[in-house]
């Protein structure tokens, strides 16, 4: 029990660890189209990275697929600035009108992508493990408990800026991804595969 304890503190760990921010404003701009109207949806989107995050782990860790890092590192940024495009052109869109079969299948794929960026120290981390479930679960667990985070406090600056700043919620998805592709721009161009 002690080694799954272990492993969902790491799971906090990648998401939260400011130093590879790549987590936080994936999540932050996959949640700034909603609202606490919308938590259900959020948080499933939310569960769907982890689920596809952790199953590319798993395919690394059992060996059956491993792909090229130099070209992960530079997808990961493609992720995080394609979904703020995509806020920026669906901000005028209510959130209960959005297509959430295209958000899902997106978020999953893009959680694939996120996982194998973690896979190679995630498997040599794995190496000395004979049980590999658990860990994995354990791994899971943390990462969903710190998105939940990250989406809460988005989630709380959207409260903020409509109530306190009379910011609408469109003007808010908007600014806020400009803000993430801007924060994005260095990071795709310092991972581009020349």
């Amino acid at each position: 029990m002690e080694n799954f304890w272990f492993y969902i503190q790491m799971g906090l760990e990648h998401v939260l660890d400011l130093e590879a921010y790549d987590h936080i404003l994936f999540l932050a701009a996959l949640s700034v189209p909603f609202t606490f109207s919308n938590w259900k949806k959020i948080v499933l989107l939310a569960t769907i990275f982890t689920i596809a995050h952790c199953a590319s782990l798993a395919l690394s860790v059992f060996g059956i697929l491993v792909v090229d890092v130099g070209l992960i590192e530079f997808l990961i940024p493609i992720t995080i600035f394609f979904t703020a495009v995509h806020n920026i052109i669906q901000s005028t869109k209510p959130a209960e009108h959005r297509n959430m079969v295209l958000y899902s299948v997106a978020t999953g794929f893009f959680g694939l992508v996120h996982g194998f960026g973690f896979s190679n120290y995630f498997k040599m981390l794995m190496a000395g493990e004979v049980e590999k479930i658990s860990p994995l679960l354990g791994f899971a667990t943390g990462i969903e408990f710190s998105q939940i985070l990250i989406l809460l406090a988005v989630l709380c600056l959207n409260y903020m800026a409509r109530a306190l700043l009379a910011v609408k919620q469109p003007l808010f998805a908007q600014v806020m991804s400009i803000i993430i592709l801007f924060i994005t721009i260095p990071m795709l161009i310092a991972t581009f595969p020349w």
